[in-house]
């Protein structure tokens, strides 16, 4: 098999048996809105495995840019035009993940392989408002 097939079916295998082992070892869901508001809530519980929940992602993130650094380029150069919109998503993103109870990872990797209507009816609306998104920013703006 090549590595395009290869590759993304290890990263979605490897997601999932994350989500599924902190589920079965401690009863919760991989979203992390939650995780992360948790954490800057004013009420802290559960503050261990939050840490190094996150402390994985980011060392995963670090690992892969070692492992493949073409895939990680230097710089990225942004224009003003292009920094307002990564702000202005990030804020859209955020707001949609209050409105919605959840975040991208809650509902689709963890809420959808649940069964929950909820998850599937948000992952539907972010996909497409996504996909929006992109049309309008490509062709539009």
């Amino acid at each position: 098999m090549s590595s395009s097939i290869v590759l993304p079916l290890l990263g979605g295998v490897l997601i999932g048996l994350s989500a599924s082992l902190l589920l079965l070892a401690q009863g919760r869901v991989a979203g992390i809105s939650g995780i992360v508001g948790a954490l800057l809530g004013p009420i802290r519980e559960d503050v261990s495995w939050r840490i190094l929940f996150l402390g994985g992602l980011l060392t995963g993130g670090l690992v892969l840019a070692w492992l493949r650094p073409s895939g990680f380029p230097a710089s990225v150069p942004l224009d003003l035009r292009q920094l307002s919109l990564l702000v202005g998503a990030g804020l859209l993103v955020g707001f949609g993940s209050q409105l919605g109870n959840g975040c991208t990872s809650g509902h689709g990797v963890c809420g959808i392989s649940r069964g929950s209507v909820r998850s599937i009816v948000a992952t539907l609306t972010f996909m497409a408002t996504g996909a929006l998104t992109v049309f309008f920013v490509r062709h539009v703006f």
